[in-house]
């Protein structure tokens, strides 16, 4: 839920001011450039069935299962598959969330997070949780800001979920940028993006993972 939402008419000087403090010619900069750029995609088409397709295939090209149902008739993810009738964003942030968690907690309901938002059993996810706050914190921007990353890759608009998702909470202060700096450092410190701070695809992904076994 977007805490502060922007009006359009503020969007552009939110937008210049973050710039300003992302120095040129840096990762954090180059990346929030192209997360700026899908605004051009918005007329196009938000959150369409070719969107939600893309998300449901992304998931199955990294080895996770996908279930055509609703998250709220069980889990968003069940430890082996995520439930796709989601909106996109939603499916790719999943992605995203399987991607940052342990590999011990990719058997968990919802990670061992605890319940997401659109999970109806959320007794049962909530029993599994095995994390501190911190790391329910951490992991929680780490999954947005790589599921945004994701949606750039896919074509996606993806600067309505960095708004969503309060990645421009501030955007007066110089924080704002420093939160995104830091969040792309520790995305790639996992080895989740590359040099460019582009996400990792999945046939990489994979084959490090086979290595690492």
């Amino acid at each position: 839920m977007q805490l502060t939402p922007i009006p359009d008419t503020d969007l552009p000087q939110a937008i210049d001011t973050v710039r300003a403090h992302l120095a040129p010619g840096t990762l954090a900069r180059a990346v929030f450039d192209r997360i700026v750029a899908t605004r051009d995609l918005v007329p196009l088409g938000v959150d369409t069935a070719e969107h939600r397709a893309q998300g449901a295939d992304l998931a199955r090209r990294f080895g996770i299962g996908t279930i055509d149902e609703e998250p709220a008739q069980a889990w968003s993810y069940d430890g082996r598959s995520i439930r796709t009738r989601s909106e996109a964003y939603v499916l790719i942030h999943e992605v995203a969330h399987w991607l940052v968690a342990t590999p011990e907690r990719r058997r968990l309901l919802d990670f061992g997070l605890g319940a997401g938002p659109e999970s109806g059993r959320v007794a049962e996810a909530d029993a599994q949780l095995c994390v501190t706050k911190d790391v329910q914190i951490e992991e929680e921007a780490l999954a947005s800001l790589l599921g945004i990353l994701w949606e750039v890759e896919l074509g996606q608009p993806a600067i309505l979920a960095f708004l969503e998702q309060n990645w421009l909470e501030g955007w007066e202060r110089p924080a704002c940028a420093e939160n995104l700096r830091a969040n792309l450092e520790r995305l790639m410190a996992r080895g989740l993006i590359d040099a460019a701070g582009r996400p990792i695809q999945p046939e990489s992904f994979r084959a490090r993972a086979s290595e690492a076994a």
